[in-house]
């Protein structure tokens, strides 16, 4: 039950998203000397981030003593993000507290929060929930809880929280004391002393890494730790922007991917490569040779339907009734393809996530009920008896991040929903009239407001111009907005940093009868050959970074539906125009 209860507040503290998301996160490219990594060029203006030189998968120097790791990933990404120059200086941990108390290095990627540390050390929200466990060998008498090593021989590293922990405990006498989590591990295997603890993931890591299989983890949730980052007292403007670094990464989903990549599953061990050649090659054979087929029949596909599009402009003699048809084939060509590969999925999707999601949504007000039925009961424990833990932290934390925890959890779910929408009314054929009369500068502009931490964020230059006396237009105001909102994300994601400019206005074309919305960026531009595929599902330049290729091909199937137009002028290096066209309720 206590493993359940910790599991559950690591989901809590991990769940939610943005209601609007996506800025542009820069993969970092790391380079740096054996024991420190450099990030940018100029030291006067270097931030020196500790980490421990052992503590996989969090942080620790790889086979080419490079930093790496999940605190490194992290870091990097909030050093891009927020413009920040840094360099990393690894070691063992006990030396990276006391380089943090004199002065060398600035602030701590990864350090568990504690009352006694806050003496000394100032801290950011935690970044994760770090689970920790007590380790044995297999043949040592297995034991559920600290109070159980009462008398034990146990062995910890350092100037950890567990060494911390257990000294607050009373086990003073009995610990034993090491320069990282290996050393301790492998001194247990060994034969010597009876316990060691360690946070879980870090020991498991070290157990496989190390071949130390006469181990295991006999208690596998003794205590969760919040980790966090940490600087000194006093220096609480630094701390500020790394907190600032994380919400963003949090907000934009790269935080998850992070997390994801290093936390998420402890992965199997090593397959030998002649192992991988051979199952490869049984999976891989047949694929080759049913992906051959399909390509054959493609182009024979292809082939048929080039003969039909002949033979129908040979048959019709006027050149317009030809077009139109062909066009009218086409277009029911590209709907019955883009179903053929989208249908299987966005069913797949709507069911078997739509299903288990509305039951969160259905249980979240449930479980709020039962936590304000229970909250009596708890207040009057706490206040009769004093501070208990509740899923291994106090209550009194608890008793106020546990309402937060489920509305973030409700934020999820709700924007769990929101995508399965987009994916099913990209794959649907609409053909609705849009009727109502819209306010074309109201639709922008509650865009613009919708979207305003990511503007600020992004550019100290924003300019916006809102002609007067415009006319309405017919349509839905907002799937407008939609489109406006996914125009002005991607020219914030442009800017390569704050004093690129973003400007916006509105024209009537009388001429045209239109209502114009320009959106002018001065950032990183697109290349000529990417412009024509700029609106084709699942195009995106930003594959790496989280982008999925539906936001401009939604758009333009949005702007098409209202009669209006949508085109880029672009040169690489210095900016993107875009202009937005629709038609106006008012002819000149």
């Amino acid at each position: 039950m206590t493993s359940r209860r910790a599991d559950n507040i690591h989901r809590f503290l991990n769940a939610g998203a943005a209601l609007v998301a996506t800025l542009l996160i820069m993969l970092v490219c790391p380079s740096g000397s054996p024991a420190a990594e450099m990030e940018v060029a100029s030291p006067a203006t270097t931030i020196i981030i500790g980490g421990d030189r052992d503590y996989p998968p969090y942080e620790f120097l790889d086979k080419n003593n490079k930093p790496a790791g999940y605190n490194v990933d992290l870091s990097r990404a909030i050093a891009d993000i927020m413009g920040m120059q840094v360099e990393f200086r690894f070691g063992g941990w006990s030396e990276m507290r006391n380089a943090l108390m004199s002065g060398s290095v600035d602030v701590l990627q990864g350090i568990s929060y504690s009352d006694d540390r806050t003496k000394t050390i100032s801290f950011s929200p935690p970044h994760t929930i770090v689970n920790h466990a007590i380790f044995a060998r297999r043949d040592t008498l297995p034991v559920s809880s600290v109070e159980e090593l009462r008398g034990k021989e146990i062995v910890v590293f350092r100037d950890g929280i567990m060494h911390d922990y257990l000294t607050s405990l009373g086990f003073s006498k009995n610990l034993v004391m090491t320069d990282t989590p290996a050393d301790a591990l492998r001194l247990l295997a060994s034969g010597k002393h009876d316990y060691s603890v360690l946070a879980m993931l870090p020991g498991m890591y070290i157990i496989r890494e190390h071949k130390l299989s006469n181990l295991v983890p006999v208690a596998k949730s003794i205590s969760s730790q919040r980790y966090c980052y940490g600087v000194r007292k006093g220096n609480e403007e630094l701390l500020a922007r790394f907190n600032e670094g994380l919400a963003i990464l949090k907000k934009t989903g790269k935080y998850q991917e992070i997390y994801d990549r290093w936390l998420g599953v402890l992965g199997p061990p090593k397959v030998a490569w002649e192992k991988v050649v051979w199952y490869g090659a049984m999976v891989l054979g047949p694929l080759l040779l049913i992906l051959a087929g399909t390509v054959i029949w493609s182009r024979t596909l292809q082939r048929r339907v080039a003969q039909r599009t002949a033979e129908l402009a040979l048959e019709v003699s006027e050149r317009k009734r030809a077009l139109d048809e062909l066009k009218l084939h086409q277009d029911k060509l590209i709907q019955a393809d883009k179903m053929a590969s989208l249908g299987i999925l966005v069913a797949g999707v709507a069911h078997e996530i739509n299903n288990p999601n509305g039951l969160i949504l259905l249980n979240m007000p449930i479980l709020r009920e039962v936590y304000r039925d229970a909250e009596e009961v708890l207040e009057a424990r706490y206040h009769d008896q004093g501070d208990f833990t509740l899923g291994g932290l106090p209550y009194s934390r608890m008793r106020k991040e546990v309402p937060c925890l489920l509305e973030e959890m409700q934020e999820g779910a709700n924007r769990i929903k929101r995508i399965v929408e987009e994916l099913k009314d990209f794959a649907r054929h609409d053909t609705s009239d849009a009727t109502e009369a819209v306010d074309f500068n109201g639709v922008i502009q509650a865009a613009v407001r919708l979207v305003d931490s990511s503007i600020r964020s992004a550019t100290n230059r924003f300019e916006s111009h809102y002609s007067s006396n415009l006319p309405l237009i017919q349509g839905n105001a907002q799937r407008i907005e939609q489109v406006v909102i996914n125009l002005i994300l991607n020219a914030c994601q442009s800017l390569p940093d704050m004093e690129r400019r973003i400007s916006l206005e509105t024209v009537f074309d009388q001429e045209a009868g239109a209502v114009v919305l320009r959106l002018a960026d001065e950032g990183s531009g697109i290349a000529p050959e990417h412009i024509p595929h700029l609106t084709d599902p699942f195009f995106t330049t930003k594959r790496e970074s989280g982008g999925t290729g539906l936001g401009l091909s939604v758009s333009a199937t949005i702007v098409k539906e209202h009669g209006g137009s949508l085109d880029f002028d672009s040169v690489p290096g210095q900016g993107t125009v875009v202009t937005l066209t629709f038609p106006s309720s008012r002819r000149a």
